[in-house]
């Protein structure tokens, strides 16, 4: 059926587990398009990652399966690496409000201030009504009757009952920031030093005065070695994304240096790193990412999580033999997260609907295998399969908006994202306080405008 169909429309009742970004604007899209929708959220507010907490977990490498899972990895001093007229869903601007000294006005905003956009974004679409907080999925799996063939049944636990309830489909939004992934350092069980992973970072005051290790230059790394830097003795950076000569110091801090990986890790305290010098550490901080991590879920063997490549996925959304049952919004990285969300949302709601149809599970599984074969072919090992450099991101974005027949990414959306990580790259030290995009600037807030007769709270300030 082709997108924007006048055929009658179905309406399936869904589950969506998660309510940070992707699990809220999932429940909007899925309910504009008629779904029944009940949201399954573990923690006690909408945010998902962007929900803070000074909390940590007791291990500080979360390599404990039995441990307290704390599903939030901000740290304190974060802000956005992506300005906020960009990062903003496309039908709701994420724009500067009139400072009354409540908001956080900044383009590049600390992480106050997105949990803030969501709210208000719940608030306007009133989403919360169809929210059950604390209440943490424990089970989600395909029906085994044939009376019930295509549904799901979704095992829930909340604080004074365990419940079992069918679904026609599972949204899977619960993100992919909570199970940390760790470099593989040789000698590192006689290493005394302590370790631990960014998830578990919040302030750098315990670090002050230590020797300390950062792993990883991605994004977390470039932020958290620099908020370390200002208490530490030393600071010193593994990158393999460096050469193996690599030895500099990080311009503007005296005890900040950049390194490529590490060789081994001694008994005596030291780290030797592979262009030959040696540090004595106190701490070794792991910013190395993180696993797609599904324990609640129960697919018979359809899909796996292989090398961080979770599939077979068609579009990174359905698994052909599931679909549309189950779906997931949200797995791609290094990308402008709302938008594709929305996108992805839009989508799955119109193929529940049958609004859209989807391809035969043959030509799924095809069309799967041959972009893996693509990413083989070139070298691509498994766990960057979600990865969406360069243009792909918005190919991928205007694939699903055409699909759905809506409107394409914005082009200053796209050329905002991609003048701010050249900048984030060419000046990381202040690349969120100074920028040379104004001209892209005026046209997302003349763009915003259209909507201020439905959301006059956000009419924009002009940036000039």
């Amino acid at each position: 059926m082709a997108p924007g169909s006048n055929h009658p429309t179905a309406s399936r009742h869904v589950a969506v587990i998660g309510a940070g970004a992707a699990g809220l604007v999932a429940a909007r899209e899925l309910r504009r398009e008629g779904h029944s929708v009940v949201v399954l959220e573990r923690g006690s507010q909408i945010g998902g990652v962007w929900a803070y907490t000074s909390q940590v977990e007791p291990d500080p490498l979360s390599l404990d399966p039995a441990r307290p899972v704390v599903h939030s990895s901000l740290y304190k001093s974060l802000r956005t690496n992506i300005p906020r007229e960009c990062m903003g869903f496309t039908d709701f601007p994420f724009a500067t409000r009139p400072h009354d000294g409540s908001r956080d006005p900044r383009r590049h905003p600390g992480h106050s201030e997105v949990l803030a956009y969501l709210r208000d974004f719940a608030k306007e679409f009133d989403i919360e009504e169809m929210i059950r907080f604390e209440t943490e999925v424990v089970r989600a799996e395909p029906v085994a009757d044939e009376e019930n063939i295509g549904k799901w049944i979704v095992e829930s636990r909340s604080s004074d009952a365990v419940s079992d309830e069918i679904y026609d489909a599972v949204v899977v939004c619960n993100g992919h920031y909570t199970e940390p992934r760790h470099a593989l350092v040789s000698g590192i069980d006689s290493w005394p030093g302590k370790q631990i992973h960014s998830h578990n970072y919040r302030v750098p005051d315990p670090f002050k005065d230590q020797v300390v290790i950062v792993i990883g230059s991605s994004a977390s790394g470039v932020d958290i070695c620099r908020d370390i830097a200002k208490v530490a003795k030393e600071v010193h950076v593994s990158s393999r994304s460096t050469s193996l000569e690599t030895y500099e110091k990080l311009p503007g801090y005296d005890n900040l240096w950049l390194h490529p990986t590490i060789e081994t890790a001694r008994e005596d305290g030291s780290v030797v790193f592979k262009n030959g010098k040696t540090v004595y550490a106190d701490t070794i901080m792991h910013c190395t990412g993180y696993k797609y991590y599904f324990p609640f879920l129960d697919t018979k063997g359809e899909m796996t999580v292989d090398d961080n490549r979770v599939g077979p996925l068609y579009k990174h959304v359905f698994p052909p033999a599931l679909a549309p049952g189950l779906s997931f919004i949200g797995l791609p990285w290094q990308i402008t997260p709302f938008p594709m969300f929305e996108l992805q949302s839009k989508w799955v709601a119109a193929v529940l609907s049958g609004r859209v149809s989807l391809p035969s599970q043959d030509e799924m599984m095809e069309d799967t295998k041959a972009f893996y074969d693509k990413l083989e072919a070139s070298g691509i090992p498994k766990r960057y399969t979600h990865l969406m450099p360069d243009d792909s991101q918005f190919e991928y974005d205007n694939w699903l908006a055409d699909q759905c027949d809506y409107p394409r990414i914005e082009k200053w959306r796209e050329e905002m994202f991609y003048i701010g990580f050249k900048r984030i790259y060419a000046q990381s030290a202040t690349y969120r306080d100074n920028w040379d995009d104004d001209h892209l600037i005026v046209e997302a807030y003349n763009d915003f405008v259209k909507f201020m007769s439905s959301y006059p709270e956000l009419l924009p300030m002009l940036k000039t």
